[in-house]
């Protein structure tokens, strides 16, 4: 009985809680350096929450190009309404809107292309086509409408 008394001694009561290893195969257990860990956690979050960051102010460009393109299209759809017309517009078709030398606006059934060397207008606006919902779809404009 002696002898398994001074095993008692050489046996570990909780070898899963030790810092070494307890036995000669064991695993070698070395300290982590906390600041490393820390370093390296930092480091990562701040790779992704930049990388995150990212992506919002890309969705956030691409929410105001679409903000500014509808603001266009309301703008020259207002000229369109205020433009003298001949004609009643169907849905489907396309128009083509230009500026008078008086400043004011004539919606057109005539493309630019199409007057020869006789231009009436001070300028070409914009191409448009009436949509079902009577908006108009902007597919062309030189920048003078906005």
């Amino acid at each position: 009985m002696l002898e398994f008394e001074s095993d008692d001694e050489k046996i570990a009561q909780n070898p899963g809680l030790m810092e070494y290893a307890h036995t000669a195969g064991g695993a070698v257990i070395r300290p982590e350096d906390q600041g490393k860990v820390k370093g390296r956690a930092v480091l990562a979050m701040r790779q992704q929450t930049d990388m995150q960051m990212a992506q919002l102010y890309q969705q956030m460009q691409l929410l105001a190009e679409q903000a500014k393109a509808i603001r266009q299209r309301v703008d020259v759809s207002e000229r369109i309404y205020s433009a003298q017309m001949s004609f009643e517009p169907l849905i489907g078709n396309t128009y083509y809107l230009y500026e008078r030398t008086d400043g004011t606006d004539v919606l057109s059934l005539i493309g630019p292309g199409e007057w020869g060397r006789s231009r009436p207008f001070k300028q070409f606006v914009a191409t448009v086509r009436l949509l079902a919902d009577h908006t108009w779809d902007v597919s062309y404009t030189d920048g003078s409408a906005a």
